[in-house]
């Protein structure tokens, strides 16, 4: 999938620079463009990418210090400057956009929305948001900041892919480290399912397409996105466990949102040698993810990639009925009540727009 990153806010800048530089180790060509977005200007002079400093005039380039309806304003008033660094950037070659924002801070919470609502207004092809919800130990500004934004985001994108910061973060970390190696297991995860569709070495015998992966998400909404390895066998037919297994994990223990299991559409994409896929396997793993997911769309596919191990990478759309998106609403309406502020939770659940943009 040939793709257009623009990040959004300290969190968006630092996860785009991370899908870049993966992109380009791995030698996919999948990212053919970024731009960083920010309203501090602290936060963009170490990133590697060409970037846009908005709100110079409201907050001088020190950030709107987490409050996300300035940072919604400030957006809205330079959204033509930053439409116009995209120009050249978003080419005819590109087969999605995705706007990448941490859900807490000021900035992304309130300005991903407003260059989601202007790249579709402009672009004919899909519009995305890469959004990453607040752990659980942050502030409860940074819960209510997620709770407010993701129903304005999840309408004004084609859909959200939405990410736990606490499902990636492995224990015992500091929450530096922790921010850390997050940032490093999306770019792993979402860069390989954006790589899935490029032309790679090697001949799979049902290769996954950008076309499988917008139909997927086509349901819009809330999407997850789960990912699990282990070592490949010496062979297709001994592998059949391990492509099976690998599926499993990936959903049940290895997802962007946990136990976000159900799902109106689903893609299962084996990644490794293809003499090592088992056909079998897939057919199994795509078989049980329909009935783990309650979905009949579930796709399933190859992504060849020289490696000893096998990976498989699992992509729910739909998943906002799950247990885990009505969690984190409720944890962000706790957090209001703390705060004192609009139910988060309960906008969440009605049809009116968010009044951020």
């Amino acid at each position: 999938m040939k793709t257009v990153l623009i990040g959004v806010g300290q969190a968006g800048g630092k996860v785009t620079t991370a899908l870049v530089e993966f992109d380009r180790e791995m030698g996919f060509d999948a990212i053919r463009g970024s731009l960083a977005v920010n309203s501090a200007q602290a936060d963009l002079r170490p990133l590697p990418l060409d970037t846009v400093l908005v709100g110079q005039d409201r907050v001088n380039g020190h950030g709107v210090g987490g409050d996300n309806e300035l940072g919604a304003e400030v957006m809205e008033a330079d959204a033509g400057e930053v439409m116009t660094a995209l120009d050249g950037r978003i080419t005819a070659e590109a087969e999605a956009i995705f706007v990448v924002a941490g859900l807490g801070g000021g900035t992304g919470s309130g300005g991903a929305p407003v260059i989601a609502r202007e790249l579709s207004r402009v672009h004919d092809v899909p519009v995305y948001a890469l959004g990453i919800l607040p752990g659980s130990e942050e502030g409860a500004m940074y819960q209510v900041n997620a709770g407010r934004s993701l129903k304005t985001l999840a309408r004004e994108a084609d859909a959200v892919l939405l990410i736990d910061n606490d499902a990636w973060r492995s224990s015992g970390e500091s929450m530096e480290e922790g921010f850390q190696s997050i940032n490093q297991a999306i770019a792993q995860r979402v860069g390989l399912l954006m790589a899935a569709g490029e032309p790679v070495d090697g001949v799979g015998e049902s290769v996954v397409d950008t076309s499988e992966i917008i139909n997927t998400l086509r349901a819009g909404g809330i999407s997850s996105l789960g990912y699990a390895s282990a070592q490949a066998g010496d062979d297709a037919d001994a592998n059949v466990n391990v492509v099976t297994s690998v599926t499993r994990n990936a959903l049940l223990t290895g997802a962007s949102l946990p136990d976000a299991t159900t799902a109106e559409t689903g893609l299962v994409v084996l990644a490794g040698r293809p003499e090592n896929i088992s056909r079998k396997g897939v057919e199994r793993a795509r078989s049980w993810v329909e009935e783990e997911t309650g979905s009949m769309r579930v796709r399933g596919g190859d992504f060849p990639l020289e490696s000893e191990r096998i990976a498989a990478l699992v992509l729910l759309g739909g998943v906002e009925r799950s247990e885990r998106v009505e969690s984190f609403m409720e944890r962000a309406r706790e957090a209001k009540q703390r705060e004192q502020r609009e139910d988060p939770a309960e906008m969440f659940q009605t049809d009116e727009l968010d009044d951020l943009i």
